[in-house]
């Protein structure tokens, strides 16, 4: 008996990268599986493309775009509660996946019940053997750590299951007794750090975050919101200041702060006026001064935070 998997591919006005991304999902070996395509607002004619072209694939369709969090929320809420699905597998639209990408993350899940995300290894689409991620470290300050295997050629250095401290939801397996113990994503972040949020919120619940080298995908790298775009360079500077709050101690929060705020945001803008990038630059204060705002707002700072 094969667990049943509903694969959720977020697209907002990514038409021109689904027909790769979803044959590669279709000549998956798995026996037992979905593809839901989340049509988040676009105006491109997403939704009457993959109806016209890929007559298998359910297309979701909201007037407006809710997000990365919030369109995929809707769809975690189709997969788990109409379909009734085991297992959820949040993809990004970017990417073309190996034919064993399923198999593999469910053989790895299907071993813990307590297996809450799993992923694997995300290559460089235009650089194939080059890795982008294996999943992420602990940072004593920052907590979210850097990417493992970040821009290494894979020469099987990384051909253990292991857990993982955090991980990138670029695909991730979510387990459907996760999901309704602690739900999904947390609106509050839109874009940019949701996944660090439900992951810590994950492993506040005793769940793990597992990564297995027999599921493969290759991604084109932020192509929806732009990998120097002043919009995630806004997120970037706002949200993981949120998840820190959240989740750690104000004496935790104080040390991670005057780190962000020398290199995240003061070094980062002078770098990017330096470069002409005077909106980018903006938009990182911005950012910065929107995640305070929403702390003193919600009376979640006190002294300790900042002395």
């Amino acid at each position: 008996m094969y667990p049943e998997v509903t694969v959720l591919i977020l697209s907002f006005n990514g038409k021109y990268l689904l027909e790769e991304c979803l044959t590669s999902y279709l000549n998956n070996d798995y026996p037992n599986f979905k593809i839901c395509v989340i049509d988040n607002g676009s105006d491109d004619g997403t939704q009457k493309y993959v109806n016209e072209k890929f007559p298998n694939v359910k297309v979701i369709r909201t007037d407006i775009n809710l997000g990365y969090s919030g369109g995929f929320n809707l769809g975690l809420k189709y997969s788990f509660d109409e379909n009734k699905s085991d297992y959820t597998l949040i993809s990004n639209n970017d990417i073309k996946a190996d034919s064993k990408m399923i198999s593999e993350l469910v053989k790895v899940a299907e071993t813990d019940p307590l297996i809450g995300f799993t992923t694997g290894k995300v290559y460089y689409y235009n650089n194939p053997d080059v890795l982008q991620t294996v999943g992420k470290r602990e940072h004593p300050v920052r907590w979210n750590g850097g990417h493992i295997g970040n821009q290494e050629v894979d020469s099987g250095q990384y051909d253990e299951i292991k857990e993982r401290y955090f991980a990138d939801d670029i695909f991730t397996l979510v387990s459907k007794k996760m999901y309704y113990e602690i739900g999904g994503y947390d609106s509050l972040f839109l874009f940019q750090s949701e996944e660090y949020d439900w992951q810590a919120r994950a492993k506040k619940a005793g769940y793990k975050i597992m990564y297995t080298p027999g599921a493969k995908i290759w991604h084109k790298v932020s192509m929806t919101i732009g990998k120097e775009s002043a919009f995630k360079a806004y997120y970037d500077s706002r949200n993981p200041s949120l998840v820190i709050l959240k989740h750690k101690t104000a004496k935790y929060f104080r040390k991670y702060f005057w780190l962000h705020f020398r290199k995240d945001i003061f070094h980062s803008s002078l770098v990017n006026l330096k470069n002409l990038r005077f909106k980018t630059s903006f938009f990182i204060w911005k950012g910065f001064f929107s995640s305070l705002i929403w702390g003193f707002k919600n009376k979640k700072f006190t002294f300790k935070h900042f002395i």
